[in-house]
């Protein structure tokens, strides 16, 4: 296959990876987010102290990481077509992608804000603060740092699934890579398809390291 060949693929390929990753993150932040927060005030000792509801919760969030994408994929297929009609195409993919990531995403969030300094929380507490101003004026700010840094741990861990879930018709660059790499023992397509997973890995992790770098100086700061 030569590169005039690979090329149009290849950008496809990227396009439709980015678009299940980005679509798929927003979403996982979105349910996640609250989620770890959740799990971090339910806690023993937490601003809602709430042990049954810490409990389910939490083992909610156990079963949704414990579970291997490849058949969390599968077992969501009525789920997702039942959601968007259909189970194949890079936008049926965003369905499993979130829900096998929001577990995920939720225990970076519930570590980010337990690294949180108590006396911050304590402080605010005694001059009348509600819980809701400690979650937004303290914990997660404080947190925001760690938080970023998760999130681009999670969209890395994305970029992973979303290769995986072309092995069902998710499109992307693994779809690419099994149908004109691996079927047609086309080596150079899938040297170039690593490549460009590589490279996009690469990128996100750049410009998430930077966001951390400047949320950190920011917050030492304040």
């Amino acid at each position: 296959m030569t590169w005039s060949e690979m090329q149009p693929l290849l950008s496809q390929g990227t396009l439709d990876t980015l678009y299940m990753v980005l679509w798929s993150a927003l979403v996982t932040v979105i349910g996640g987010l609250p989620l770890g927060v959740l799990l971090v005030l339910t806690d023993k000792g937490g601003l809602l102290q709430n042990r049954p509801v810490n409990k389910v919760v939490g083992v909610i969030v156990n079963i949704g990481r414990s579970l291997p994408f490849i058949i969390l994929l599968i077992a969501l297929i009525p789920f997702t077509t039942f959601v968007v009609g259909t189970f194949i195409g890079p936008t049926a993919m965003i369905v499993p992608l979130a829900i096998g990531a929001i577990p995920f995403f939720a225990r970076l969030v519930e570590t980010a804000i337990r690294e949180v300094d108590h006396g911050l929380v304590e402080a605010v507490q005694a001059m009348g603060g509600s819980i809701p101003t400690i979650v937004h004026k303290v914990l997660l700010p404080q947190a925001l740092p760690s938080i970023v840094s998760g999130t681009t741990t999670t969209v890395i861990a994305l970029i992973g699934y979303s290769a995986m879930a072309g092995a069902v018709g998710g499109e992307g660059l693994g779809s690419k890579a099994v149908t004109y790499g691996f079927q047609r023992f086309e080596n150079g397509f899938m040297i170039a398809t690593v490549v460009v997973l590589i490279l996009i890995v690469t990128v996100i992790q750049l410009i998430g390291d930077l966001a951390v770098r400047l949320l950190t100086r920011r917050t030492r700061t304040a």
